[in-house]
């Protein structure tokens, strides 16, 4: 009996993940298998993708200075997105979290509101806003602080900062979630104890909400470093991302075999960081985390 009883619980874990591993391989791995295997065909002109398989993707794009510039260009963006939502998110999330209610859940859902609307509807009002014509460029040249339009649109600041606000509800929501574990009455200890806010903040508070500002950073790069829609419209056609530049290949010169390559290397980059950001946060925050 007993023996029957540990077969059949045994197998349940297997019975229970089964419907869900099925969703899995069948809607994203089984795509992403066959995208790698697209990477490896050649591509030509007149006869399309051949079935051959080679290498000669990946040896263009590590070979080629213009795809250098593209990786770098979004990784640089991508780090820059994830500083600025860090600099935002987390004060941002320390003051909602002292206020009372109702204020709380108002500003809350104020700072959260945004996810419920499609990122292209709010990149194209980030567009209306940034163009030589756009509000803020009527304000700055209203209050006398520039006589000439700033050019914000196809430039990476706009990009940088339209993603930014994107992508700062993330870093509340990862901050929010540690913000709910730490205990008020450590922090009030400390500063019973003599020590000032700023020491308190940063030998108590800090610790504490760290892990939830690495989770934040590590999702708010990888969103960052995949993101296709605020590029495209903020960037343009003048500053080209990883995700526009596998799109052209796609849909532009229909070099199938190279858009996929680009794909799944900007896949294996995300892959490498986000791994090796939290194999790192679990060792350094190990305690913080038990």
């Amino acid at each position: 009996m007993a023996t029957y009883d540990a077969e059949r619980i045994g197998s349940s874990p297997w019975l229970l993940t089964g419907p869900a591993m099925l969703v899995f391989v069948t809607l994203l791995a089984a795509p992403l298998v066959l995208t790698g295997m697209l990477s490896l065909n050649l591509f030509s002109d007149t006869k399309g993708v051949i079935p051959v398989y080679t290498f000669a993707n990946y040896l263009e794009v590590f070979s080629d200075d213009y795809f250098h510039e593209i990786f770098l260009r979004t990784g640089g963006m991508a780090l820059a997105v994830t500083l600025f939502c860090v600099l935002l998110g987390v004060p941002e999330t320390l003051i909602i979290a002292r206020m009372h209610s109702p204020w709380r859940s108002l500003f809350l859902l104020v700072v959260l509101g945004p996810l419920l609307i499609s990122v292209v509807v709010r990149t194209l009002g980030w567009a209306i806003l940034l163009g030589n014509n756009g509000l803020i460029n009527q304000v700055l040249q209203a209050l006398g602080i520039t006589e000439f339009p700033i050019r914000m649109m196809f430039t990476q600041f706009g990009v940088v900062l339209v993603l930014t606000h994107v992508l700062v509800p993330f870093m509340v929501i990862a901050v929010w979630a540690s913000l709910q574990k730490l205990d008020v009455q450590v922090e009030q200890a400390g500063l019973s104890l003599g020590a000032s806010r700023m020491t308190t903040f940063r030998r108590v508070v800090l610790p504490q909400i760290m892990p939830g500002i690495l989770s934040g950073s590590i999702i708010v790069f990888a969103l960052a470093a995949s993101a296709f829609a605020t590029p495209a419209i903020i960037g343009g056609r003048r500053l080209k991302v990883v995700a526009t530049a596998a799109y052209d290949e796609f849909l532009g010169s229909l070099n199938w075999p190279l858009g996929a390559a680009i794909a799944v290397l900007l896949l294996i980059a995300n892959l490498v960081i986000v791994v090796g950001c939290s194999r790192l946060a679990e060792r350094r925050f190990k305690h913080v985390f038990e």
